[in-house]
């Protein structure tokens, strides 16, 4: 039976690099496109990575209840398409939402059956040092993702499971276990995460 994931993350934790891998031995597992109000950056195709519209038809979308979630991030809007989501758990596929922990909370009351991951560093300075390696944000801004880090990581109890990307290998087979119907224990309860918790979220 076809499954609803939620995988969410802190900048520069290593989702979307966890995603694809995944992607590339699942041919039953899809990406649902999102739509955006940010622009493309280099290489990214309509469509394929994201559906790129302005505010105005973000919010007309939003009035006609298209959306499964919606969330504001870094100043910009992303929404989910219910339809896209429906028609392809019909089809018999399993389906990854890559989407913050404001619209996993959406999901998981209008699909209380979907399953949720949150993917944590296994540092702070792990985390900044992997934003800096992308080359692709200011030092402003990389000083806002960590900050906006610290309140993402505060949410990942709420999560069914937590996948800890110290090892990529590792955390990839972790994930696929999670997609497999297993991971029982790496349930986001467990109490060996308290304490990474109180190293990567300042009190």
């Amino acid at each position: 039976m076809s499954q609803l994931f939620v995988i969410s993350a802190p900048s520069g934790a290593g989702k979307t690099s966890l995603v694809k891998s995944l992607l590339q031995t699942r041919p039953n597992l899809v990406v649902s496109v999102s739509h955006t109000t940010r622009k493309p950056r280099p290489q990214e195709i309509e469509g394929r990575d994201y559906f790129f519209v302005d505010t105005a038809r973000f919010h007309e979308l939003i009035e006609a209840g298209a959306f499964l979630e919606h969330a504001s991030v870094f100043d910009n809007f992303y929404g989910t398409g219910r339809a896209q989501i429906d028609a392809q758990l019909a089809a018999g596929n399993d389906v990854l939402l890559e989407i913050d922990w404001q619209g996993a909370q959406q999901v998981r009351r209008a699909m209380p059956a979907a399953k949720t991951i949150f993917i944590l560093p296994p540092s702070r300075e792990v985390l900044e040092q992997r934003l800096r390696e992308r080359r692709t944000d200011s030092a402003a801004t990389i000083a806002r993702r960590l900050a906006d880090a610290a309140a993402d990581m505060s949410h990942y109890q709420e999560f069914d499971f937590v996948v800890i990307n110290d090892d990529f290998a590792r955390a990839r087979a972790e994930v696929g276990a999670i997609l497999d119907g297993a991971g029982v224990d790496l349930i986001a309860s467990r109490p060996e995460l308290k304490a990474l918790a109180g190293r990567l979220i300042p009190a």
